[in-house]
């Protein structure tokens, strides 16, 4: 075996490990014969931990699996479409577009709106996707005339600022308690997403995976420029927007069931970089997937505080992590910069 197949398999028992030991910690601890006894179609000695691993520890382990995934992968994807270490779909303002769909779908009372809001899941999801996709295309839009990264992402921090201003004014004219539906939702859980919506968000977050992976020979020419691609004979346009696609199908659609989830899309590729020390996509992508996976997986174990009935914001864990790998970006950016 290579090199690279020892780590994929390590991070394929690492991400195992977590899955078990996140069904097993909360505020009731279950033995892991147990656990397994369950998931393989088994009753447990005890019908109280059958009824709190299969209709809640189960779908929140998978919805922690499927957002780590997505959101490293959806990071990924934009820090090389626009050759920024920096830039993420939150950073970039794209899940403040997905804030402002489902802002939009909750609190406007519009006639449209409420159709949509009719929908269900659908309609919530559909608004996400829909608010992210404008975000992300005008600031696609911008980027063809700013070429400095840093504008560039000082314009997506304006747009977050610009959605959340609508959102605040949404707020202002909304009843106490769609405010509060709202707020909480912005902390971010991966506690609420049931069956029926993982159904619906699996599908999803798995077609933008694919997409992802039919372009992974593609995306090592992006980050030598356009020019260079479109020397290569690639269709530039036709693999931007895979990866438009794709990142709006990702950000989009876990926004809409867990909320707004800051640093795991920035922070993840750049964990991934630094271990194995390459920018091949078909190397990256598996393993952003996977050590992405496994951090939600930690991170949902860190805000349960195991033993206890309190929860923490998802947010709040993901930013512990998340904020000191931006900041040691920034620093050895620095250092580079000095030493040629």
């Amino acid at each position: 075996m290579s090199r690279f197949q020892i780590w994929i398999s390590a991070l394929c028992v690492l991400l195992i490990g977590s899955f078990l030991l996140n069904l097993m910690l909360g505020s009731v601890a279950i033995p892991i014969d147990e656990i397994i006894s369950i998931i393989f179609g088994n009753e447990s000695s005890k019908q109280t931990w059958n009824f709190i691993i299969k209709e809640f520890r189960l779908p929140k382990a998978y919805t922690a699996i499927l957002t780590g995934m997505g959101l490293s992968l959806s990071g990924l994807l934009m820090q090389t479409l626009f050759r920024n270490p920096l830039a993420g779909p939150f950073v970039l303002g794209i899940s403040n577009g997905a804030s402002l769909g489902v802002a939009l779908l909750v609190m406007s009372g519009s006639i449209l709106f409420t159709g949509m809001l009719e929908l269900g899941n659908w309609g919530l999801i559909t608004a996400a996707i829909l608010g992210s996709s404008a975000i992300l295309a005008m600031v696609l839009a911008v980027s063809v005339k700013v070429k400095d990264s840093v504008s560039l992402l000082i314009i997506g921090l304006m747009v977050g600022s610009a959605t959340g201003a609508i959102v605040s004014v949404l707020q202002y004219f909304s009843e106490a308690k769609v405010i509060q539906a709202y707020i909480i939702w912005t902390f971010g859980s991966l506690a609420g997403t049931s069956w029926e919506q993982l159904s619906i968000l699996a599908p999803i977050v798995l077609f933008g995976i694919i997409l992802a992976f039919t372009a992974q020979k593609q995306l090592n020419t992006f980050l030598l420029g356009e020019d260079y691609a479109k020397g290569l004979g690639i269709s530039v346009q036709k693999y931007r927007t895979i990866i438009i696609i794709a990142t709006c199908l990702l950000a989009g659609s876990i926004t809409a069931f867990c909320g707004p989830i800051a640093f795991i899309g920035l922070a993840v590729p750049h964990i991934a970089r630094a271990v194995l020390n390459s920018a091949d996509h078909r190397r990256l992508i598996p393993s952003v997937l996977l050590i992405g996976a496994i951090i939600m997986l930690f991170c949902d174990m860190i805000s349960q505080v195991p033993l206890k009935d309190t929860t923490l914001p998802i947010n709040a864990t993901t930013s512990l992590i998340g904020a000191p790998v931006v900041i040691w970006v920034v620093i050895r950016a620095k250092r580079l910069k000095s030493s040629i």
